[in-house]
């Protein structure tokens, strides 16, 4: 197994891709801290986990609050006394075109998904340079290289997590840090799933592959970049998207 005895902190963990990568990595034998602000699943999930003997902890979090942060932090480093991986995977939309978005939905999408980063990067990196060694995996999207229509907030963040990736990567790595991101294409989770037939065909159609991805494709990519494999891998983004707009 690949990440036996290592501690993983997965943000966004109770749902969607962050859920995928909590078992992913459960499976390769990491003592992972399910990170998210939905106590009810993440409740629910832990209890799933245990029942199929996966080593699964949930801590609720908020990522915008950082008082929220640290106490993570400080139950991590009480129970484990160490953080091998960050994966910075909590994130929102709040979609609207320019024209019709509402400030506060524009600023609610940067606290989650930038401020909510750099709050938990902060936190976790001193244990790190402590054991000089870690591994950190930033979440942005295709929509971060691309833009997307209606995501003005959302292909913002995404962007400016390249840059903090590829900026962090020149701080840590001299400290035996590897940052990465992974930039995730059309993923079937939940809150894809709910639109209407005729965008996801759009969707499929744009994506040299012809589906949407799967949780667990990009579960797979944060496991990689997370692992000795991925040892000499570092300020990459690594693009898991079927092939979009080749």
């Amino acid at each position: 197994m690949r990440l036996t005895g290592k501690v993983a902190i997965i943000t966004g963990g109770a749902n969607g891709i962050g859920l995928a990568a909590c078992e992913r990595f459960a499976e390769e034998g990491a003592h992972v801290i399910m990170a998210d602000y939905d106590e009810t699943a993440g409740k629910e999930q832990e209890a799933r986990f245990t029942e199929k003997g996966l080593n699964v902890t949930f801590v609720q979090v908020d990522v915008v609050d950082r008082t929220s942060v640290e106490q993570l932090v400080r139950k991590a480093i009480q129970h484990h006394e160490k953080i091998d991986i960050l994966i910075n995977n909590a994130g929102i939309t709040r979609d609207a075109t320019l024209v019709k978005m509402e400030p506060a939905d524009f600023q609610r999408v940067l606290d989650v998904n930038l401020t909510g980063v750099f709050n938990c990067t902060q936190a976790v990196v001193p244990h790190m340079i402590a054991n000089e060694s870690g591994k950190i995996i930033n979440t942005s999207s295709v929509s971060g290289i691309y833009g997307n229509f209606g995501q003005t907030n959302y292909a913002a963040t995404k962007a400016a997590i390249v840059g903090m990736t590829k900026t962090w990567a020149k701080e840590f790595g001299r400290k035996g840090i590897n940052v990465n991101a992974v930039a995730p294409g059309f993923t079937a989770t939940a809150m894809v799933s709910k639109m209407p037939d005729k965008v996801l065909d759009q969707m499929k159609f744009s994506t040299s592959l012809q589906r949407l991805g799967k949780p667990r494709d990009i579960a797979n990519a944060y496991l990689f970049l997370a692992s000795d494999d991925a040892d000499y891998v570092h300020g990459h983004v690594l693009h898991v998207d079927g092939g979009i707009m080749m």
